[in-house]
């Protein structure tokens, strides 16, 4: 169910279709791509096609699994900062994280599965804050990086 099957629908749906949207696409971006293609850095940072689907893994775990669950990063063995869970090891690859992702994704819907927009959860560093929140933060990071994707894509099939 995409963003545009639901535009009368209570805000919970409206919201968890956006972000169920902008999931399905940062995930596409890989498609038909070799693993060089995947890895293959156009900008000066650590930015590459499956560096952003590693990056946004780790997102999603931050907000769902550290923020709402309450789980340290450091007990999820997570890395500590944004910019290194951009940052490929040479066991990555397109299948692995793909993998890793998709896990992340489904432990995230399970994390608010049963909890109102406006519960409070008190599991991140910077303070307290409401589903209803981290959801925002979530759909703002995927479209965020989403654009991010779709350049890097263009750019890597133009060559």
């Amino acid at each position: 169910m995409g963003s545009f099957d639901v535009p009368l629908d209570d805000e919970r749906t409206q919201l968890e279709a956006f972000i169920e949207e902008y999931r399905s696409e940062i995930e596409a971006t890989l498609d038909g791509l070799t693993e060089e293609q995947a890895r293959r850095r156009l900008v000066s940072s650590a930015t590459t096609l499956l560096g952003l689907l590693k990056h946004v893994t780790w997102m999603q775990r931050v907000w769902f699994e550290e923020c709402v669950g309450g789980t340290p990063r450091q007990e999820l063995g997570m890395v500590r900062t944004p910019d290194d869970s951009f940052r490929l090891t040479d066991d990555d690859t397109i299948a692995s994280v793909t993998a890793a992702y998709r896990e992340a994704c489904a432990t995230a819907r399970k994390a608010v599965a049963d909890l109102p927009l406006d519960t409070v959860v008190t599991g991140h560093r910077a303070g307290p804050r409401t589903v209803h929140w981290v959801y925002l933060q979530v759909l703002r990071e995927l479209a965020h990086h989403n654009g991010h994707a779709d350049i890097l894509r263009e750019q890597i099939l133009a060559v």
